[in-house]
């Protein structure tokens, strides 16, 4: 999209979310008015009303918004005293709260619209009938804290879209009935994957039998492929000493992200919101010669960080989650090739997964830093020539580096062209100096090493969220926790059916045989429900030939294969990492 279009875009929506708060108004005379930004895809107003809006609350407003639009009232534009502005939105709390929030010289502006006045900098569409009342609609009702402040009042929040055209509001309605059907919530219910129960603990997710398949598919591949990668495991604990935290500087840096601390033997232990000063402990354990490095330390690490209760998602947004961790430590000499090396593997790790969009971003040393010049110019320029290397489109982010060190995301569109970022590699200057990390050098003196977190997938319930919502809960046949489901068309065959079963189950392919009484068709439809790659149909036919009949979730079916050949061309899929 042009700069031109997304600019008239995004003044068609602040505008509209405007015509929203004056048909709310309307409604509700005594509402109390928030904040109305305009926003990727729509815009949102959110108001402090008198009761809880219905459905059809919003049938309501729209009808309203339309009259407003068809009225062609203009949008009027004044500037003001901070004296004019408190007398004017003297019942209006949450604008007064703005007002004196700004600094002494802010100019303040109002838009007035008729039966409508807000705090607003603007710009806006001419007059309400610039507006087309066929292109917009009003989605969802939803609460938000005022300033996203759990001890603020709780206000609700109307949300919207609207475009320049009927077309493209079409195609965005589908697009989002297309998201609604992916949702990985949604998607984990109906296919009894995991589950979530806030009144057991919110944030803390439950795997089920099938969800936990997936999971050990994915975990057992990526434990395979990382000691192909020359990284050993490590497992650590759970709960470290307020000594470790303040040492790492978490206490101080990040302590509203970590759970409370909890009393034992005269000493304080918080729960890990990170994996990485447990691996330094490792490290430092025992003295290393550079002939000892580098060291690749990888863990499924479970780690508990407090988000609050708003912004859980999910998977997506949890408080305790496993991370895709690992630590490479090396000697400067060795830094080039390890970051060539990590950067391949975790393209390697996406692209395995069906990820092929993928997109990177360098984020460089920030005014405020740790380390000196020198290690982040090496950092940095290390980053760049991998990159570069494997001829990944890449963005700059000049000063977007964290305090402690420069760093490389990766970011990838799913099936939806929505971006996720999944993969970092992080260099840390800031962790080796305050656990004071050495190794013996060539010269025999003792050096600081260069530190690298990485993660590959990120944590494994947001990626799975993400591959979920990808695949719309159609796993290619390697991920699939059930790959085949073989179906008796009778009772007549269930002892060869119970036979298929276990040769193939004996194969390696994770197997369920469907023995119920339910009609073939009936049987067939449900596999296709839980979207099982592949539905082995037993017949007569079959049976006295020692055959089965492969019928894809797709709907094509091939019949009269030899067993044998049929286990060898599912496995084969597997193999391969094919969908089916």
């Amino acid at each position: 999209m042009s700069k031109d279009k997304s600019e008239k875009l995004e003044m068609i929506r602040h505008s509209m979310a405007h015509v929203m708060a004056e048909a709310v108004i309307q409604i509700f005379p005594e509402a109390k008015v928030a904040i109305g930004p305009s926003i990727e895809n729509g815009f949102y107003y959110d108001f402090d009303l008198p009761r809880a809006l219905k459905p059809e609350d919003l049938e309501d407003i729209s009808e309203r918004m339309t009259g407003i639009i068809k009225a062609q009232v203009p949008f009027e534009k004044s500037v003001i005293s901070r004296e004019k502005a408190l007398e004017m939105f003297v019942d209006q709390p949450y604008k007064i709260e703005l007002i004196n929030d700004l600094p002494e010289d802010a100019e303040l502006s109002i838009y007035n619209q008729g039966g409508f006045i807000d705090l607003c900098r603007g710009p806006h569409v001419e007059n309400s009938g610039k507006l087309n009342p066929q292109s917009f609609k009003l989605l969802s009702v939803a609460g938000a804290y005022w300033r996203g402040d759990e001890s603020r009042p709780m206000l609700q929040r109307i949300y919207g879209t609207a475009f320049t055209n009927p077309k493209d509001l079409r195609l965005h309605l589908q697009h989002l009935e297309e998201m609604e059907k992916r949702d990985h919530r949604k998607l984990g219910k109906e296919l009894d994957l995991f589950s979530l129960h806030e009144k057991a603990g919110a944030g803390l997710v439950y795997w089920h039998p099938k969800g936990a398949r997936i999971r050990m598919a994915i975990e057992d591949f990526w434990r395979a492929e990382h000691y192909k990668n020359g990284y050993e495991m490590v497992y650590t604990p759970h709960i470290g000493k307020s000594w470790l935290w303040e040492t790492s500087g978490h206490l101080d840096f990040y302590n509203e992200g970590m759970y409370p601390s909890m009393e034992m033997d005269n000493a304080e232990y918080y729960p890990k919101p990170m994996n990485c000063p447990f691996h330094i402990m490792i490290y430092n354990n025992t003295k290393h010669s550079y002939r000892e490095l580098p060291c690749r330390w990888a863990e499924l690490g479970t780690v508990y960080r407090y988000e609050k209760s708003g912004v859980l998602h999910g998977l997506l947004r949890v408080r305790g989650f496993t991370q895709d961790d690992a630590h490479i430590i090396c000697t400067p000499d060795q830094i080039e090739e390890e970051i060539l090396r990590v950067l391949r593997f975790s393209l390697f790790m996406l692209r395995s997964f069906g990820f092929s969009d993928i997109q990177a971003y360098l984020s460089t040393k920030p005014d405020k830093s740790v380390g000196d010049k020198a290690k982040w110019d090496t950092a940095t320029e290390s980053l760049r020539k991998a990159v570069e290397a494997e001829n990944l489109e890449y963005d700059v982010d000049e000063g977007g580096g964290a305090f402690y060190g420069p760093k490389i995301d990766l970011k990838i569109k799913d099936a939806m062209g929505r971006s996720w970022q999944l993969s970092t590699i992080q260099f840390d200057f800031n962790l080796p100096e305050r656990f004071n990390m050495t190794f013996v050098d060539h010269d025999g003196q003792e050096k600081q090493p260069f530190m690298v977190h990485r993660a590959l997938l990120g944590s494994i319930e947001r990626f799975f969220g993400v591959l979920l919502e990808h695949y719309a809960g159609a796993f290619p046949v390697w991920l699939s926790p059930v790959q085949a489901m073989v179906i008796p068309v009778a009772t007549a065959f269930d002892e060869y059916a119970r036979k298929v079963e276990a040769d193939l189950r004996a194969a390696g392919i994770r197997v369920d045989a469907d023995m119920s009484d339910l009609r073939m068709n009936a049987k067939i439809r449900n596999a296709q429900n839980q979207k099982i790659p592949y539905m082995i149909v037993i017949g007569e036919k079959e049976a006295e030939a020692g055959a089965i009949s492969i019928r894809l979730r797709t709907g094509k079916q091939t019949n009269g294969i030899p067993l044998d050949e049929g286990i060898a061309f599912i496995k084969d899929k597997i193999e391969k990492k094919e969908e089916l």
